[in-house]
């Protein structure tokens, strides 16, 4: 009688639902979670809620800064050296809208491509859409979502729109902001934007000529801004790196690393929380009203706006008229 082969013991049952699933880890479900929060399906609404008791365990690292000073192969390079210290990530890079499918230009992220095998990597490219905080309308939430799915850093690159991309400082715990050598005028036009959300500012292309001209000059506007408020300059390290050879990437992930030690704890973490809850639930009120305004009566908002275009009724008023008629409208 042939012997038979030893019983194969039963795997795990696997779980049935995608927020189990995401919450597993798995990579599929984590694309599928992210595409519907993106598209706002009706199993959107539920996987957030779902996900909000397995927040706040991933460090989130916002990069920012000017276009064409090299951030995507700055993020590329870096990521390189958080696996090499055993670290997972998800990348969120948020890139300019097509004008014709509103869809990501640079969704192909031709430059984190050599990740595609790595499970320890997923990145997402997002789009902007028209909006000017540098920042997809989705970002937080996607960000939460890589967060649930156990993800130890979430990066989050921002589209490069200059000055007005200070959003980051609301939902990063580390903000790094990006420049290239030779900023001169450039730096005093964007030193009041988002050099004053710096966490750590990079000098990056530094094999360039200029590169140790701008590290002083960062550091000299660091120093005034010290003196201005009350605060030591050391707390804002300024490096200078070549993201394409790695030169002084193995020191942006030490400086990364020491200033999460200190963001991520005590008052400072809660009150982080407290904004990313408040920009989330600020970004959930202003789609519900646009919503709302859509399908609401043509005439009623057309009436509001010719009261507007009289002087009859200041904006602020009309708007305030106007939550009240969507407020009753969404109440019938």
């Amino acid at each position: 009688m042939p012997s038979r082969s030893p019983k194969r013991e039963a795997d795990p049952p696997r779980p049935d639902t995608l927020l189990q699933r995401l919450l597993a880890g798995e990579t599929i479900a984590l694309a599928k979670s992210i595409t519907a929060v993106e598209n706002d399906t009706d199993q959107a609404a539920a996987l957030l809620a779902g996900i909000q008791p397995h927040l706040g365990r991933a460090l989130v690292l916002g990069f920012t800064g000017p276009p064409g000073v090299g951030k995507s192969t700055l993020v590329n390079a870096l990521i390189v050296e958080l696996r090499r210290r055993q670290r997972s990530v998800g990348v969120i890079a948020v890139d300019p809208s097509s004008p014709l499918t509103g869809g990501a230009i640079l969704g192909d992220r031709i430059r984190m491509g050599v990740h595609t095998g790595d499970p320890g990597v997923f990145v997402r490219s997002l789009a902007a859409r028209g909006h000017l905080g540098g920042l997809s309308p989705t970002a937080a939430r996607v960000m939460d979502v890589m967060d649930a799915a156990g993800r130890d850093v979430v990066v989050v690159e921002t589209v490069g729109t200059g000055q007005s991309e200070v959003e980051i400082a609301e939902i990063a715990d580390v903000r790094v902001v990006v420049c290239a050598p030779g900023l001169g005028d450039d730096v005093q036009a964007i030193k009041a934007g988002i050099l004053e959300i710096a966490d750590i500012l990079v000098v990056n292309k530094a094999d360039l000529p200029l590169a140790a001209r701008t590290v002083s000059q960062l550091q000299g506007m660091l120093s005034l801004r010290a003196a201005a408020h009350g605060t030591r300059t050391a707390e804002v390290p300024v490096l200078s790196i070549t993201a394409t050879s790695g030169l002084g990437i193995p020191a942006l992930a030490d400086a990364v690393e020491a200033h999460a030690g200190v963001a991520r704890t005590g008052d400072e973490r809660a009150a982080r929380a407290l904004r990313r809850v408040r920009r989330l639930l600020a970004d959930a009120t202003a789609q519900r009203v646009r919503r709302l305004l859509h399908e609401a009566g043509g005439d009623t908002v057309d009436d509001l706006c010719a009261q507007v275009q009289r002087g009859e009724l200041g904006i602020d008023a009309a708007a305030a008229r106007l939550l009240q008629i969507l407020q009753s409208d969404d109440s019938n």
